[in-house]
Formats: C-alpha cells, sequence, structure tokens
C-alpha cells in the first residue's frame, strides 16, 4: 500500500485568510473576479470572506457584497468565518454554503484575537452552531495556535484536545487545525496527530499550516503519512494573521498542487487556470507572492495566458 492518499483536497483561504492582512485595500470587484476564477480552477472548496465586524477586519467589510456578486459553480461549497449569531444572520442572508467558526488553543491569542476568554468564548459558538444546523448548513470549527502561541509560546496539546472536544460536541462537522505562526516542525505535527486521532477520526480532521519557516510542506507529508487528507492552503501564500505578530501567510496552494501533481496525487485541480488566477490576484495587489511556482514563470509564459 502506497503511504500517499490518492487523492488529496484542497480548501482555498486566500479570499478571506489571505487578504485579511493587506494593508491596501483590495476593491470589490476584484475579488469577486478572483473567486469566480478560482470556481474554474477545479477548487471544491473556497473561504470567500469572513462576516466579522468591518472595524476588526476592514479589508473584509465588503463580506455581503462579495457573497452575493460571485458567480457560482456546482460542486463548489462557498464558506465563510462567522463570529457570533449577528454575523452569522448576515452569512445565511448572503447564501454561505458552509459556516466556519474560530477559536483559539491559547488564551491570550483568544482574547486578542475574540476578545472573550476560551470559557466565554464556547457559548458564543454553541448557538452559531446549532442555528446554522439548523439551517441545513455544515459548519467547519478553526483552532487556531495549535502549535504555538506568538503570546505564551508553547500550546500544550492537552489545551488542542479540550478545545477540539468542545468544537465535536457543538456538532461541527470537520475541524481545522491552525499552525497559525508556522512555527510546527514534522516531529511536533507527528505527536499532536497522535493524540488528536486517538479522539476523532482522520477524515474530519483538516490542517492549515502558515509557512512562516518554511516547514509547510514538510508538515503536510507527515500529515498525509497519517492518513490526513484535507489541507488549507492559499493561492500565492497569500495570508497572515492580524493577531499574530509575525505570521506570514498560509502554505501556497500553487506551490502544493505542485508537489501534489508530481506524486500523482489527484487534486481535480487545472493548475494553468490556478495560475492564472495567481496571477490576477498578485497584479491586484501589486506585489510578488511569496509563492515558489509563481517565482519560476517567466514573462513569456504569463503572456501565453
Amino acid at each position: 500500500m502506497s503511504r500517499w492518499p490518492a487523492k488529496v483536497t484542497i480548501k482555498e483561504v486566500g479570499p478571506r485568510d489571505g487578504l485579511q492582512n493587506e494593508t491596501a485595500p483590495v476593491a470589490t470587484a476584484d475579488k469577486i473576479a478572483w473567486i469566480n476564477l478560482l470556481s474554474e480552477s477545479g477548487l471544491s472548496y473556497i473561504e470567500v470572506t469572513s462576516f466579522v465586524h468591518p472595524k476588526w477586519i476592514p479589508q473584509l467589510a465588503d463580506a455581503a457584497e462579495v457573497a452575493a456578486g460571485i458567480r457560482r459553480k456546482d460542486g463548489v461549497t462557498y464558506a465563510a468565518l462567522v463570529p457570533n449569531e449577528r454575523g452569522l444572520e448576515r452569512a445565511l442572508a448572503a447564501g454561505i454554503d458552509e459556516v466556519g467558526v474560530f477559536m483559539s488553543a491559547s488564551e491570550t491569542h483568544n482574547q486578542k484575537n475574540i476578545n472573550k476568554t476560551i470559557s466565554a468564548t464556547f457559548p458564543v459558538l454553541e448557538g452559531v452552531v446549532k442555528t446554522a444546523k439548523q439551517e441545513g448548513k455544515t459548519v467547519r470549527g478553526y483552532v487556531s495556535t495549535v502549535f504555538g502561541c506568538p503570546y505564551e509560546g508553547a500550546v500544550p496539546v492537552d489545551q488542542v484536545l479540550t478545545v477540539a472536544d468542545w468544537l465535536f460536541a457543538m456538532g461541527i462537522d470537520e475541524l481545522s487545525l491552525g499552525d497559525t505562526i508556522g512555527v510546527a516542525t514534522p516531529k511536533q505535527v507527528v505527536d499532536v496527530l497522535a493524540e488528536v486521532l486517538r479522539r476523532f477520526p482522520a477524515g474530519r480532521i483538516a490542517m492549515h499550516f502558515h509557512d512562516t519557516r518554511g516547514t509547510a510542506l514538510a508538515n503536510i507529508l507527515v500529515s498525509m503519512e497519517m492518513g490526513i487528507t484535507i489541507f488549507d492552503s492559499s493561492l500565492g501564500g497569500l495570508g497572515g494573521c492580524p493577531y499574530a505578530p509575525g505570521a506570514s501567510g498560509n502554505v501556497a496552494t500553487d506551490d502544493f498542487v505542485y508537489m501534489l501533481h508530481g506524486m500523482g496525487i489527484e487534486t481535480g485541480i487545472d493548475m494553468e487556470r490556478l495560475t492564472k488566477a495567481a496571477l490576477f490576484i498578485r497584479d491586484k495587489i501589486g506585489r510578488p507572492l511569496s509563492s515558489r511556482y509563481l517565482q519560476t514563470i517567466s514573462s513569456s509564459t504569463e503572456k501565453d495566458m
């Protein structure tokens, strides 16, 4: 039996996690056009925005307009983060397919990111999950700072398991474990996943790696060896967390897809169309992106696309 899965599901978080840390505004029309390009690339899941209060994430203040303006493609799930019941109301009105709830494994980051203690966050999210499920939506849970916190340093795995237990007890369908500041190494990933997978099936766990220290693809490889087949990534390597100093972008979707296709692992993604989408958002942001794949593309190749 191969040590690698035959197929991997990539969940594109660029329009939300990628853009939220950009200082220069990206026009709503450009966000919509970018998501439309992503929809045509073969991706089956796109996290399009976040329905947080605009004062917290100004770059995503146009969440409702973006969700209403995109051209939806059959077979693609369009998801969004929601922080509370008010955010859920807006997301439901916008026709979002899947609701994402989020919190941290470390107390200080949770306070900075959500302005609540971990214990005070649980009842808020429980209400969101309950209502979302009543409305027939699937719900995804995100846990940040799983492998390290910018304020507290190392995060005990027991804290991660406590949060995971609560979220699954609320009724989430899938849990994404986030290396928010990109400190994880392969051995740490193996150690944490060994504990997580004793409690929960691999099919309900996703991994969300940032590439701050260049270890994201290595961490993905050991995750796949342990049976994980769902991963978050951001096209071009866009991303970061406004409440995690020093955090750089997510693992780049294009680098990730290149690696998987080279290994003979199916993704359903058309690399040429994905690259077209990457070049589009690079030009709209007006700066080079961090993905290695994009950096290898010559000007003549770009002209052909």
